[in-house]
């Protein structure tokens, strides 16, 4: 994919050209990390093609999922480590095969002050991703572990743009910070239900879901 076909409507010409010359494509496979926690971050990614998972590590370490990211995105967390010039305090997988386009750090800043277009994408991110999160401790706080497996399967069929996911009940426990026992047995329930089909690492949702 052509970097101009994913992104050329979010800024202005003389900015697309800026980016198109000091920016890099990269690709990443499915279940590849893309940024580590405590990775010194040189290059920022937007995301042209593919889904991005971008999760924390909890103090007995477990990940914990914060959101995910699809074309024309970027990732908020990135923004902040690489304004503070801080090492990341995220994790970055690709969620499927992803295209990026790299673009270097030194550039954010002066951006910010020169191309009105920027400065809107990095606060329009940064807004999104604040109310994914407070979306997010909704769930938590308010819901139970059933609902928020619902829900959860509900996003990653959203994003994906699939009806079969490629995830393990491991993986889903991390993310929502439980156990594999516990979302095991609620998936079987969903099955159970009609909601779901459950095959090894793969999890096919129904039309009653």
């Amino acid at each position: 994919m052509e970097i101009t076909d994913s992104i050329k409507d979010l800024f202005e010409p003389e900015l697309m050209e800026e980016i198109l010359a000091v920016g890099k494509k990269k690709t990443a496979k499915e279940g590849e990390v893309i940024i580590n926690i405590g990775q010194r971050l040189l290059f920022m990614p937007i995301v042209l093609q593919g889904t991005v998972k971008v999760s924390m590590m909890q103090p007995d370490g477990r990940e914990l999922l914060m959101y995910y990211l699809s074309a024309s995105e970027g990732c908020a967390m990135s923004f902040t480590c690489c304004m503070q010039e801080a090492k990341s305090e995220i994790m970055a997988i690709a969620e499927e095969d992803v295209e990026m386009w790299m673009i270097p750090v030194e550039y954010m800043d002066s951006w910010m002050h020169k191309y009105p277009s920027w400065k809107s994408f990095v606060m329009r991110t940064m807004q999104n991703r604040f109310y994914e999160m407070l979306r997010a401790l909704d769930m938590v706080v308010f819901n139970g572990l059933d609902v928020r497996l619902a829900n959860y399967l509900r996003e990653k069929s959203k994003i994906t743009g699939k009806t079969v996911l490629n995830v393990s009940h491991e993986e889903i426990a991390n993310d929502l910070a439980s156990s594999r026992v516990v979302i095991s047995r609620l998936l079987k329930k969903l099955e159970n239900d009609g909601k779901v089909l459950l095959y090894r690492n793969q999890i096919k949702l129904l039309k009653d879901f």
